[in-house]
Parts: structure tokens; sequence; C-alpha cells
């Protein structure tokens, strides 16, 4: 059955893929967000509404009195955030969709596979704190008043633009050009890749489903490989042999700061899930796109994108550094 769907943010690396596979199973969708985006255009069968998330009285203008079945939230970040939508959509949705993180979980776990029961804690990392915070506001929301809260937890979800290596594309560029890349500590910890095509598939699942309103759902691939096989894959793609040079986790973050929350709070860890609760509930998520055919179709659209072959040069100095 059709349903009428707000995605809040649609443009995104993860939003884009769930809004064309939402318009592939015959809803109605309404993407609101600040404008089109040159790289991820909306389908032409997508409605539009233009404000600013972070301004509620111009998404509140930009909504008027529409109702909606499902209502999408992919660029909350913090509990205020949160709360502006319960106020402007409290009984008039019939299902609220939170896009938290994996990151929310226990870093580092004290065991695997992560289930959706593995304990909320991340000393290292703000954001990740901040999306707890939001998810205990909608738990309370939920308990409280039957607010239909559905609380979606993602893990690193890529599409073609987007290249996971701490480095992003200068560490493609210093593949080619002979130089050493640096992987965080030896390479061998588990990091689930999930590519925005098969996150799509399980999102657009829970959509409207009555089964998932009131529960927490994390959405990742069942393909985890090392960090030396990611680079090696980006190098095989690349066209050339990579030179690895592994690096204490502490030991970059010092080097490099901003490097250190994600590093430290997220990616130093192996992370492996198990999807079975969502696959419970959409029989067709799977993952049909492994890293090494991910890699392969990042490099090609960098190289057919010479404009996004940014290179940051503060960035290069540090890996210079590191592996002298």
């Amino acid at each position: 059955m059709s349903k009428r769907i707000l995605f809040l943010g649609g443009t995104g690396v993860i939003s884009a893929a769930s809004v064309s596979r939402a318009i592939e199973l015959g809803h109605d969708v309404t993407v609101l967000n600040r404008g089109e985006s040159r790289v991820r255009p909306l389908p032409d069968a997508v409605r539009r509404l233009t404000a600013d998330l972070r301004d509620p009285a111009s998404v509140r203008d930009a909504v008027g009195d529409a109702e909606f079945d499902v209502v999408a939230e992919f660029l909350a970040f913090t509990s205020d955030h949160v709360q502006a939508d319960i106020d402007l959509f409290e009984g008039r949705v019939g299902q609220y969709v939170f896009i938290s993180s994996a990151s929310a979980y226990q870093t580092p776990p004290s065991r695997l596979p992560v289930t959706e029961s593995t304990p909320l804690r991340n000393p290292f990392w703000q954001y990740s704190r901040d999306k707890i915070a939001c998810e205990d506001l909608l738990v309370g929301a939920y308990r409280d008043r039957g607010f239909p809260a559905t609380i979606v937890r993602p893990s690193h979800t890529y599409d073609r633009t987007l290249l996971p290596t701490s480095g992003g594309w200068t560490d493609i560029a210093r593949m080619r050009a002979g130089k050493p890349v640096v992987v965080h500590g030896d390479g061998t910890s588990l990091w689930t890749l999930t590519h925005t095509r098969d996150f799509a598939v399980g999102f657009a699942g829970l959509l409207g489903n009555p089964y998932a309103v009131g529960d927490t759902f994390h959405i990742t691939g069942d393909h985890a490989p090392t960090w030396n096989q990611i680079y090696g894959w980006l190098g095989e793609a690349a066209g050339v042999e990579p030179v690895l040079a592994h690096v204490s986790s502490d030991a970059i973050a010092a080097a490099h700061p901003e490097l250190g929350p994600g590093l430290i709070g997220d990616k130093a860890h192996s992370m492996v899930f198990d999807n079975s609760k969502v696959k419970a509930l959409v029989p067709g998520f799977a993952t049909t796109v492994p890293y090494w055919e991910g890699a392969a179709e990042a490099i090609a659209w960098y190289d057919a994108h010479p404009e996004a072959q940014v290179v940051d040069a503060e960035l290069d100095a540090v890996f210079d550094r590191l592996t002298a």
C-alpha cells in the first residue's frame, strides 16, 4: 500500500538511495531540504519542499498542515533537533523514523556480533553521545505518550562518492604517487561496510511497517573485511599496489587530532553486526555489493570527476611525518 512519506533530507549518501527505493516501491514521497544536489539529484516523481531544518519556523511554514504516514529524519544530530520534530509532527504522523548511528553502541564492544541490545556508550566521540541523547528523547516520548518512533542505526554506509579510509582521496593520490598510506593499527580489525543501495532496501522496508514502531534496528551489511583488504581493493581499483604503513590509532590521533574521535571512537575497533532483526521484517534485505565492487565503483567515479579529487595538503604532510 502506498504511503505518504516525508524525507527530512534526501540528497545525502544514505538518504538519496532511500528516496529512490521508496519511489520504486510506489510511495508518495516528499523531500524537504535546503535545495537540489548536483551529485545526487532527486527523482522526478518526488515532491520538493525547501526549508532550513535548523529553523523550525521555516520547516513549519513549508510543511503547512500536511499529515504523513511516515516522516524520515536524516539530518537531526542533537536532541534539540529531535525535539523540534516532535513538536511539529506529534499527532500528525503515523511513524517517525530517526537515523541514529551504530557508533552509539558500546565502544569498544565487549562482545561480537553487535545486536540491538548491545549497550549504548561511546566515551570517545561527542557525535555518538549526541545521537544517544536523541534516542533517549524518542524512547521517552514513545513510552510516555506513544509517539510513534522507530530508531535506525546505520554503520559505515557509502556510495560512489564516499571513500571509507581516513584520508579519503588523499590516500588514493598517495597510492598513485607511490607513497605509503597510513593504516591504523595492524590493519586486521574487521570493519562493516554497507553500500547505500543495500541499506535502502532495509530502510524502505521499515517505512510504514507497524511492527517497526517503538523499536530499534541497525541496518548494516554482512560484509566485514579487514582494513588491509579495504586499502588493497582501493589500490587495485586505482591500478596500483599500495604500500601500507601501519601506525597506532593513538599516534594518528595525536598527530592529527581531527581524526581522533572518529578513529578512536569508531574505526579502530572491530565492528560486526547481527542483522537478523531487520531481516525478520524485511526478508529482501541482503548484502549485494561487496567492497571490492564498491571500491571499483568509487575510483571510477572519482576518475570521471577530477574536480572531486581534492588532496588535503595538511593531512598529506601528517601522513608523510607518520611514515617517515
